[in-house]
């Protein structure tokens, strides 16, 4: 199945892990992250998490399947199972595109 073809079940299922070459920072709510391997001037490069966002961020280890990811939200924040699953699928595909995670095997 292509990734295009992905369901959310399958995501469900993954492990990600985080690019060593991508450092965070919290500021106040937010996490910003920056690529440290990249051109220093190349602002598009640069991508910043709300809240929510940066739980995730936090919760992506290589250990914690997805699903074990949306459990997490769901205890935390005020959201039902399948919104949190479709923000987190979402933001998977956007950490995915930049480069920040990479899915293990």
């Amino acid at each position: 199945m292509s990734k295009n073809k992905e369901t959310r079940a399958d995501y469900l299922k993954k492990r990600y892990r985080k690019n060593p070459d991508i450092v965070s920072r919290k500021i106040a709510d937010e996490t910003v992250l920056v690529p440290v391997r990249r051109r220093i001037g190349d602002i598009e490069s640069i991508f910043t998490l709300d809240e929510v966002g940066s739980y995730i961020w936090v919760l992506i280890d290589g250990q914690r399947q997805v699903s074990q990811i949306k459990e997490r939200i769901t205890e935390e924040f005020d959201v039902t199972g399948q919104r949190a699953e479709e923000d987190i699928v979402e933001l998977l595909k956007q950490l995915e595109e930049v480069e920040a995670i990479k899915e293990l095997s």
